[in-house]
């Protein structure tokens, strides 16, 4: 017996799937549907913008550093438990 793959969802399934539990608050899940809306416009996008802005989702990834020390519960099995680092607000001087 042959097992397929799940198929990908698109980024909107992604995103209403998101929302629908919850989980557009998790830093890491913004990530996974920027990558999978990057991943729809690559044949669109020229080949240079494609990896610079990968290169970018990338680095703002690697950013998340610490954000992830601590959490592995919520993360792991879904128990939330506020962080104790507080994080500079997306967009300002001190997020760069």
């Amino acid at each position: 017996m042959s097992s397929q793959p799940s198929p990908i969802p698109s980024s909107a399934d992604l995103a209403r799937y998101l929302e629908q539990r919850g989980e557009l608050g998790k830093p890491w899940m913004w990530h996974l549907l920027r990558l999978s809306k990057l991943k729809e416009a690559k044949e669109a996008m020229d080949p240079d913008l494609y990896l610079e802005q990968l290169h970018q989702a990338h680095a703002d990834l690697m950013r998340l550093g610490s954000f992830w020390e601590g959490r592995e519960e919520e993360v792991f099995s879904g128990r939330y438990q506020p962080s104790t680092l507080v994080e500079p607000l997306p967009g300002s001087p001190e997020d760069r």
